[in-house]
């Protein structure tokens, strides 16, 4: 029997593929100036529309997606006799996941005979967005729930993220990061690096002085771990920077493919414009 994906907008997967892929993906929200916005459906806050509010000095808060969504979500998929597998935010950047545990076990107590398996990714953006890609391919490839869980399982711990962005102001607010690692950043011209722990929480990983100098070096990262010819460049606003990282990780030997996708409205409320991530899968757990 075939199986339900669903994910939530923090994946940041791109809109035609997941109609192509018939995968669920439900909406966390956010809250500017007394406004509630979706992050799914046709009414949807982009990225780079949220971008422009932030730059004219709007300060947006973002909300995990509530049980109740989850549990209608959950139960339809129950109603019309598929298994479910949830692929989540990072449980260590949100409370999404612990929402659909909770919905999940409200389903499955009123259907026992159901499977619904809430995977945390402890990933954010297209590092969860990969792990769904690669959980579509092996369904395809005609792999079941159990066979397609214990293949993102092993991928996950090994997901490799290097960011670096132009203001930590933004991940401070948002409670993301510490104040001391934005004092640092706040220096002239040092562009801090961000990477992911195996806890899914965010970290500074380094400070370099200058912005082609840190990008070199989250190549440098990248290639001394990497375990797959595919990399991901994601970012907010900056659409050389991207395409310039592209290419500098297509001259290297091993990289065969580079997505490249702009990081959706919830991530983006909290790293702000100029952020430049790789994402990867390692040899090694984080």
């Amino acid at each position: 029997m075939t199986f339900k994906i669903m994910t939530d907008s923090t994946a940041d997967l791109p809109e035609q593929w997941v109609k192509d892929h018939d995968i669920t993906v439900l909406g966390l929200t956010l809250q500017l100036d007394g406004v509630t916005y979706e992050t799914v459906g046709d009414q949807k806050m982009t990225g780079q529309a949220l971008l422009k509010k932030i730059e004219a000095g709007g300060m947006p808060t973002t909300s995990q997606v509530n049980v109740g969504r989850f549990e209608m979500a959950f139960r339809q998929a129950v109603a019309a006799g598929q298994d479910v597998l949830y692929i989540a935010f990072s449980s260590g950047l949100s409370g999404t996941y612990q929402s659909a545990t909770i919905a999940r076990d409200m389903v499955l107590d009123e259907h026992p005979q159901a499977r619904i398996e809430v995977f945390d990714s402890k990933s954010a953006t297209m590092g969860e967005g990969y792990l769904v890609m690669k959980a579509v391919e092996a369904r395809e490839a005609g792999e079941d729930l159990s066979s397609t869980l214990e293949k993102i399982a092993e991928l996950a711990p090994r997901i490799q993220t290097y960011l670096m962005v132009d203001d930590l102001q933004h991940l401070v607010r948002g409670g993301r990061l510490s104040k001391v690692a934005a004092m640092v950043g706040g220096l002239i011209n040092i562009k801090p690096m961000i990477s992911i722990d195996a806890e899914g929480r965010l970290y500074a990983a380094g400070k370099i002085r200058g912005r082609k100098k840190a990008m070199k070096e989250m190549v440098k990262l990248t290639m001394e771990n990497l375990d797959d010819s595919t990399v991901i460049v994601a970012y907010t606003k900056d659409d050389e920077g991207a395409e310039e990282l592209k290419n500098i990780l297509l001259a290297q030997e091993g990289i065969e493919t580079v997505l490249v996708n702009h990081i959706g409205p919830v991530v983006s409320s909290h790293i702000g414009s100029g952020g430049l991530a790789i994402q990867s899968i390692g040899k090694t757990k984080r």
